[in-house]
């Protein structure tokens, strides 16, 4: 649970820390705006994948689903700066498939959260595996960091691509070939 007090009371000591004034005008105010924003950036703490996942519907299909560009915005848990980019999911129904906006809303739970872009990917792929119990789960995803581009090395526009295979996508290489296949048909 999200406690906007203890981040308001942090947030004063870090604009003191950096040698600010935050009773002056234009930071009086900061402190609960920063506190109702880690409500809505860090939201996913206390969210449960199984919630959107648990809801399937019978599915004679087998055939692979992607849902692709799938846009998120996390927090790094190094630096509590955002990375952001495209999370790309593919699963191998067995008997169930999932709503659409389900897939988008489980990457939603889990960048909620301070994070690291590893973790997020394989988190995602276990929820699927774990909550929908398809044949296998793919993801995929690109993102942007913003420790990388405005601290430390400053290279805007890398990307950082992770992958996490489970299932038949971890023994069948085809079907990891197929994925990225039909991926390329943007």
């Amino acid at each position: 649970m999200i406690d906007e007090k203890k981040i308001e009371q942090a947030v004063r000591l870090m604009l003191e820390g950096i040698g600010e004034d935050p009773d002056r005008e234009g930071l009086a105010d900061t402190p609960s705006r920063i506190a109702r924003m880690c409500a809505e950036l860090y939201g996913g703490m206390s969210d449960d994948a199984g919630i959107h996942l648990s809801r399937t519907f019978t599915s004679d299909s087998s055939e692979m689903v992607i849902e692709k560009d799938i846009t998120f915005y996390s927090m790094c848990e190094h630096h509590v700066l955002p990375f952001y980019g495209k999370a790309h999911i593919a699963y191998i129904p067995d008997g169930k498939v999932v709503g659409l906006s389900k897939l988008a809303r489980t990457v939603e739970v889990f960048a909620r959260r301070l994070q690291i872009q590893e973790q997020l990917t394989g988190q995602i792929a276990d929820a699927l595996m774990e909550y929908m119990q398809p044949k296998g789960a793919l993801v995929l995803i690109e993102a942007e960091h913003m420790c990388m581009t405005m601290r430390g090395i400053k290279k805007p526009g890398s990307q950082t691509v992770t992958l996490a295979k489970r299932g038949v996508f971890e023994t069948d290489p085809a079907l990891e070939e197929r994925f990225f296949r039909m991926m390329d048909r943007r």
